[in-house]
């Protein structure tokens, strides 16, 4: 491609920029002498111009090359644009009148006229730069700002005025007015943006502006303030959109303009989780930490959140070659975050495993790696959930042991409390061995370990929520298995911040359990979603399929012989459990599912005899079989 043609370093439209300005200090000068002379130059005054002209307008023109006045595009012209005139012309006048004094040029050069030129050059070339702007953009965007959806933004934050300012250029949106509860901003405008009402005349707005969509631009909102929101413009009849969460925004991976449709974790999450963020730096800066499962939905955002603390290494361990992939492309193309190694290995491999903690020297580990998924788990894969979940705990925390890992976290589950299922019978199994490792670390210099027990979280691989997602794409029905079937959720952001808030926590052997509000009836959540997918119930079924393998209708945080008690921090509490298992205990149980059946009713009556907290649930299928 060739290049344009330069001159003194300028290509053509910077030398007219340039010329331009020239023009317009020479234009200073002489307004500034027709001023101060009462609106005429008399002929005696004229050398005295003349001299001033010659003599400050190079400099000028040298002071606004030297602070880049025409490196921009006057089309984008804002205020770095004019705080770049500004010290340009502050600079010329300063130096021209100390050259033509020191020159002995000063003489007939009225000395009012040297401010008097510097505010009128600012004015001449800001004035003239943004004019040009707003005439492009009127040309550019006039004619496409009429064509656009008419649409209502609730907020006049940052956020929204930010938004305002973007979508002024979008063919798809065009701002009819704001909306906000404040009676003193009522009428007041915000790039050209009205604020027309509050949200309880926002119905009526719309229908007198012929808006059809809402925007809600508060990414600081909380989550009773979003619903609100939307069950108003849902009685109305309204779309309603949102922009990014706050996160995202300050983290710069996405722009306010990134207009979304409201997500069910905008209307479930609960308020940002309060971190003792000086005592997480201590924790992690500069050290080394380990998280197994991070491809995985909690283990991925761990190490998200990790990173936010500076760590000195992140080693991240994963038997999934494509989630490990996914996590190390993510972090690669980011610039200026720690450094990483990216482990493929399975927990179980206890040689693996020693050899890892040997090399990299782990002080803190994060043990997210294990086998989820209840009815998975519940049959053929009983004897691997045991295998995961519970021997590759213990090769892991042998491993951390060996290398005197400081702390060792487990990521558990509600799941493990009184369990009805293989999955859960198998996380309680890897807490009580956990807890009986840490009775043994009696040294100061020992791992301790601590866990972390909490339920389910919005969006994980192998949720309900992106299966109904799915099924509401392909056009229903969307599959609930009960009626009256509930279950607690978090966002998985709230469930990392917390697991780290507890990993800071624990002094060992503690289980922490995590504050999961109130429950939600499935059922009402796929409603939920039919309904934020713009669908009414009556074009998506929803059809009861019943119990899963190994699925109760309610999940609870507490087994029946453990209490709680509270914690610094409102969102955490520890469960005060039965005195931890004898070491004798532990290595029977890891002898015995090295060496367990494959037939998953063998595993399970074995099972319910090594921990009687485990009952199986029994479910329809089940009686039907044993009819």
């Amino acid at each position: 491609m060739k290049r344009p043609a330069t001159f003194l370093g300028m290509n053509p439209l910077s030398l007219l920029a340039a010329t331009h300005d020239v023009c317009a200090a020479l234009l200073a000068w002489a307004l500034a002498f027709w001023l101060r002379l009462n609106l005429s130059i008399p002929e005696e005054f004229v050398p005295g111009l003349l001299r001033a002209a010659v003599v400050c307008v190079p400099i000028q023109a040298w002071a606004c090359q030297a602070f880049g006045l025409y490196q921009g595009v006057w089309r984008y012209a804002s205020l770095p644009d004019l705080r770049r005139i500004v010290f340009a012309v502050a600079t010329g006048a300063l130096a021209g009148p100390f050259v033509l004094m020191m020159l002995g040029l000063n003489v007939g050069i009225p000395r009012s006229t040297f401010l008097l030129e510097p505010m009128l050059l600012l004015l001449i070339m800001g004035g003239s730069r943004f004019a040009y702007r707003s005439w492009k953009e009127h040309r550019q965007f006039g004619a496409i700002l009429s064509q656009g959806a008419p649409v209502l933004v609730v907020g006049t934050g940052d956020a929204a005025v930010t938004l305002v300012k973007e979508l002024s250029r979008s063919a798809e949106w065009r701002i009819v007015g704001l909306i906000d509860d404040d009676p003193r901003l009522a009428g007041r405008v915000v790039h050209d943006a009205r604020v027309v009402g509050t949200l309880a005349t926002l119905a009526d707005e719309a229908a007198r502006l012929s808006a059809t969509h809402v925007i809600l631009a508060r990414p600081e909102a909380t989550h009773h303030e979003r619903r609100r929101v939307v069950e108003t413009c849902r009685a109305a009849g309204l779309t309603v959109l949102t922009i990014p969460a706050f996160d995202d925004l300050m983290s710069g991976r996405v722009q306010v303009s990134a207009i979304r449709k409201v997500e069910l974790d905008d209307l479930l999450g609960r308020d940002p989780v309060q971190l003792d963020s000086a005592g997480l730096t201590g924790l992690i800066a500069n050290r080394t930490v380990l998280v197994s499962g991070a491809g995985g939905s909690i283990g991925s955002e761990l190490v998200r959140q990790i990173a936010r603390f500076s760590p000195g290494l992140m080693v991240l361990v994963d038997s999934s070659e494509f989630a490990l992939y996914n996590i190390e492309q993510e972090f690669a193309r980011k610039s200026g975050g720690p450094e990483y190694v990216c482990v493929v290995g399975d927990v179980r491999d206890a040689a693996h495993m020693r050899e890892v903690m040997a090399r990299w020297r782990p002080a803190v580990v994060f043990h997210a790696a294990a086998y989820k998924h209840v009815p998975l788990m519940e049959n053929e894969n009983a004897r691997e959930a045991l295998a995961n979940n519970v021997a590759g705990t213990a090769s892991l925390a042998r491993a951390s042991i060996d290398a005197k890992v400081d702390k060792f976290v487990l990521i558990s589950t509600d799941k493990a409390v009184n369990p009805t299922n293989v999955m859960g019978a198998s996380k309680r199994l890897a807490e009580l061995v956990c807890q009986s490792l840490d009775a043994e670390s009696v040294a100061p210099d020992t791992t301790r370990f601590v866990m972390v027990r909490f339920g389910n979280v919005l969006g994980s691989t192998g949720s309900v929520i992106p299966k109904f997602r799915e099924q509401i794409a392909a056009g229903g029905p969307v599959t609930v298995t009960h009626p009256d079937i509930v279950r607690y959720f978090m966002s998985i952001p709230e469930a990392a911040q917390l697991v780290l808030q507890a990993a800071l926590m624990g002094r060992g052997g503690e289980i922490f359990v995590l504050d999961m509000g109130e429950p939600v009836k499935i059922v009402e959540l796929a409603r939920e979603m039919i309904r934020l997918s713009g669908l009414a119930e009556d074009e998506i079924r929803i059809e009861y399929t019943g119990l899963r393998p190994g699925e109760k209708l309610f999940e609870e945080l507490l087994a029946d012989n453990e209490t709680s008690q509270a914690t610094p921090h409102a969102k955490l509490r520890i469960a005060r459990p039965a005195p931890p298992p004898a070491a004798a205990w532990r290595e029977d149980l890891l002898a015995w599912i090295a060496r367990a059946p494959i037939d998953p009713s063998e595993v399970r009556a074995e099972l319910a005899r090594r921990l009687p907290e485990y009952k199986p649930a029994v479910t329809p299928t089940a009686l039907r079989a044993a009819a």
